[in-house]
């Protein structure tokens, strides 16, 4: 499996999602990235998942998903698989 993205850190400070990616620290407003995420308690936003290819992050107890590209608002290439030729 390739990674799209390495995912290093997750937090919240105050109404605001931290996030460091590729080396790189983003800080977005709650409020303008998730509605879910901006109501949901301390103990719901802690408890998240990242997925093993590093493309998005999953919050369980509120049943939200954000794509990395679409925080950092970054295209990442697909490689195309190649297509087997049976005789």
């Amino acid at each position: 499996m390739n990674k799209c993205h390495k995912v290093e850190k997750v937090s919240f400070v105050k109404e605001k999602l931290i996030v460091r990616v590729d080396g790189k620290e983003y800080t977005f407003p709650l409020a303008e990235v998730s509605k879910r995420l901006a109501e949901a308690s301390r103990a719901q936003r802690e408890e998240y998942e990242i997925s093993p290819s590093g493309y998005g992050i999953h919050w369980p107890l509120i049943d939200e998903d954000l794509s990395i590209d679409g925080l950092i608002r970054t295209k990442h290439k697909q490689t195309r698989k190649k297509e087997s030729i049976w005789a």
